[in-house]
């Protein structure tokens, strides 16, 4: 019971730092939209909190993240982009939480497969919210936006993400701060005799 506890408070105090990282890393692209659109910045503390922390938490983090960043900081704008953002951010931690944990093998592999899962899943959520949120054709959302906004404009940040939150991990696994996990063989049935 006492180790429960402590695992809890300590995912809450991790959450609590991916949120405010994810408060502050994008200054980095001076609060430029255009670049943000590009690298993505919210994304990596998001992504990596639903892995460390667990699913609940990755959700929790994406949900209020750009709503909170915006009352705080002004960016990003409420709505339809901040609404969207939220949604595809919690999606993110939720998806990458739950098929990371739930893999066999805690690996680079099964981290890579959670990880685009998850970044598909977001996009298209970012996307069917877009389109509830502003309808779909010439005034409202369209496919060239969508394919755009969720994949062409932010191949840099897709590129970072790729690198840089396998990386952390295998280092995290290295120092045995987050040890990639094998799960115990299911016990075979026993044999009729």
């Amino acid at each position: 019971m006492a180790k429960t506890k402590h695992e809890n408070i300590q995912k809450i105090a991790l959450s609590a730092m991916f949120l405010a990282i994810g408060l502050l890393l994008p200054f980095l692209t001076g609060q430029i939209r255009q670049i943000g659109n590009m690298m993505l910045p919210m994304h990596l503390p998001v992504l990596l909190c639903g892995l460390i922390c667990g699913w609940q938490y990755g959700l929790e983090i994406g949900l209020i993240l750009p709503i909170l960043r915006h009352f705080l900081f002004g960016m990003p704008q409420l709505y339809p982009t901040g609404i969207a953002m939220s949604v595809e951010l919690a999606t993110y931690g939720l998806i990458v939480g739950l098929v990371y944990s739930r893999s066999r093998w805690q690996c680079v592999i099964s981290l890579y497969r959670a990880m685009l899962i998850a970044m598909l899943s977001g996009r298209v959520i970012w996307g069917i919210a877009m389109v509830l949120m502003l309808g779909v054709g010439e005034n409202g959302f369209t496919w060239v936006a969508f394919t755009a906004g969720a994949f062409f404009n932010a191949i840099p940040g897709i590129i970072i993400q790729l690198i840089l939150i396998p990386a952390v991990m295998v280092a995290l696994n290295r120092t045995g701060l987050v040890p990639f996990r094998q799960r115990e063989k299911e016990p075979k049935a026993a044999a009729d005799g």
